[in-house]
């Protein structure tokens, strides 16, 4: 299943590519489920991100590797994959893009995923949807010029 949600931006792209730390990451997570950062190296090849989803009755953890990221003067994309996944995640690959447009940026979310079961990929998206359309005010509050 394919997900893909752009955020047009004001900051320049160079701007934005330097705010996608540590402090934006966490910014960027969801009121549920709530999320422990357990590990986060940064968004360079080989960095990775760790974190622990609580469900409250459980906890699942999810970890992605860095497996590409490159850069020119109109994109900056780096790519996770997911590595250690919660049980309803069978695969997991998220290709962030900042495009530049203008004087400006477009934030671009790129996701592709897969369920133990083809209903279930159908069942998540909307949730998947939600999660990411909520960065939308966070990336644009961050990245005003």
């Amino acid at each position: 299943m394919r997900l893909h949600i752009h955020t047009p931006v004001s900051a320049p792209i160079r701007k934005v590519w330097e705010g996608f730390d540590k402090s934006l990451f966490l910014k960027l997570s969801p009121p549920f489920p709530p999320v422990r950062l357990l590990r986060f190296d940064g968004s360079h090849k080989g960095d990775t991100v760790s974190l622990e989803l609580n469900f409250f009755l459980f906890q699942e953890q999810w970890t992605s590797l860095i497996t590409e990221q490159e850069s020119d003067q109109e994109e900056i994309f780096f790519i996770d994959k997911g590595i250690k996944l919660p049980f309803f995640l069978k695969y997991w690959r998220h290709k962030h893009r900042l495009l530049r447009q203008g004087t400006g940026t477009v934030i671009a979310d790129e996701i592709e995923y897969r369920t133990p079961f083809i209903l279930f990929d159908y069942l998540m998206y909307p949730v998947f949807w939600a999660q990411f359309a909520y960065r939308k005010p966070i990336y644009r509050k961050v990245f005003q010029s």
